[in-house]
């Protein structure tokens, strides 16, 4: 608003839940909540309807918006898309799901919506308000969907979208996130072995001074280094880590790994192709539907969860076209984050006027194959882990095995030890 109206925003206060009681004659106190800028504004409205009002306080917990389950929000658009295309009006769908969405979240959130729509509020602007609660893409897309004429379409987009989003997620955890918790569980059975219980067999050589086999030698004076160490190799791995974790948490970090990920051997292709497919898909979705194609180029850039594809398309694609009047594949191609196939379809599909058509195809295609090497990197990655798994297990059987081999020498000889015996 202040960018249109063109004036200067001094500060700006959110809506936050407020807790009261409120009492009509004898009857029993009712107890609720209310959202509201103020606590006056939430008394003023129950006393206008007749209540005595005995508190209003304000929510302490749960003020600040989170956004909605990935899995709830898909249930939303796909519901949604089903009884649309069985040409049940808008405003009944949105009814039905506010009564049936069981997160409270998402609940309010769609009572807010259906509220402002029938109230003839701008419904773009009105989706975009609760982007915290649905996401920034969604938000774009429902909002865009009740203004075009093909609002099945686009939500079939967006729940495709959605749905391929949390389903990569879903493998991309499968991949990494399940081997990489496998390695660190192994990594510390290893550690205490080495510095706990491994020690309590070998010292007890050492206080009969045994002489030690090399890898029985070499592991217990690993052991006391660890054991002298301890707090060293601790922060020497936990510190990389946070400052690492924060690091990626903020725009600059997330830019960069963004950047620099696509360019990582196999995992990174997948990554690239799974963000140019997002983009293509936005791009088809909203084509037809938004009337300007600089701003749907925009919204898919911003879709397709890459933050340095987005910045690269921004920065040097949508300038090009608006200030040099250069055609869309030669600004993706200017842009470098386009693979070749995807440069060569669309400049085929620039050519024959099918432009929406060869994106849809693109993602189609992306996908297929995304999904198929997505399940040979996972294969692969689970054999990998089995493989270090094996390889740490033969070492400690092997070390294991060379302790049981230790023999202790007769003190004096054959003789005295002969000698002993009687």
């Amino acid at each position: 608003m202040a960018r249109e109206k063109k004036f200067k925003v001094i500060g700006v206060h959110e809506r936050v839940s407020f807790l009261y009681r409120v009492q009509k004659g004898k009857e029993k106190p009712i107890d609720g909540a209310q959202k509201a800028f103020t606590p006056d504004e939430v008394r003023i409205a129950l006393e206008k309807m007749g209540f005595k009002v005995q508190y209003v306080r304000r929510k302490l917990f749960g003020n600040k918006l989170k956004p909605a389950p990935d899995v709830e929000i898909i249930s939303f658009v796909r519901i949604s898309t089903d009884l649309m295309r069985q040409k049940l009006p808008f405003n009944e769908v949105m009814q039905l799901l506010i009564n049936d969405i069981p997160n409270q979240t998402l609940r309010d959130c769609l009572k807010e919506i259906n509220l402002e729509l029938k109230q003839g509020k701008d419904s773009e602007k009105v989706f975009l308000k609760h982007s915290t609660v649905l996401g920034k893409f969604t938000a774009n897309m429902l909002g865009l969907a009740s203004k075009s004429g093909n609002m099945v379409e686009i939500y079939e987009s967006t729940a495709k979208f959605l749905e391929r989003n949390a389903e990569f997620k879903r493998a991309i955890k499968q991949a990494l996130i399940m081997p990489l918790v496998t390695l660190f569980v192994l990594f510390i059975a290893v550690m205490f072995y080495v510095s706990y219980i491994f020690p309590a067999t070998a010292e007890m050589f050492v206080k009969f001074k045994i002489e030690l086999p090399p890898m029985t030698k070499a592991t217990l004076a690993f052991s006391y280094w660890l054991s002298d160490n301890a707090i060293a190799v601790i922060l020497a791995f936990l510190i990389p880590m946070v400052l690492t974790g924060r690091f990626l948490a903020t725009p600059k970090g997330q830019f960069m790994l963004d950047q620099y990920m696509i360019k990582v051997p196999v995992v990174g292709n997948l990554l690239h192709k799974t963000a140019i497919e997002i983009f293509c898909r936005v791009f088809y979705a909203l084509y037809s539907g938004s009337g300007e194609n600089i701003e749907v180029i925009r919204m898919a850039a911003e879709a397709c969860g890459n933050k340095y594809m987005e910045h690269r398309i921004k920065t040097i694609a949508i300038p090009l076209m608006l200030e040099k009047g250069k055609g869309l594949t030669e600004a993706f191609e200017a842009s470098g984050v386009f693979t070749e196939t995807a440069i060569s379809r669309l400049s085929s599909g620039a050519e024959t006027g099918t432009v929406k058509n060869t994106a849809i195809q693109l993602a189609e295609y992306y996908e297929k194959e995304t999904t198929y090497r997505l399940k040979n990197v996972v294969q692969l990655i689970e054999l990998s882990v089995q493989m270090v798994i094996m390889l740490v297990l033969t070492g400690l059987t092997l070390v294991s095995s060379e302790t049981a081999t230790v023999k202790p020498k007769a003190p004096g000889g054959l003789w005295t030890l002969i000698a002993g015996w009687f």
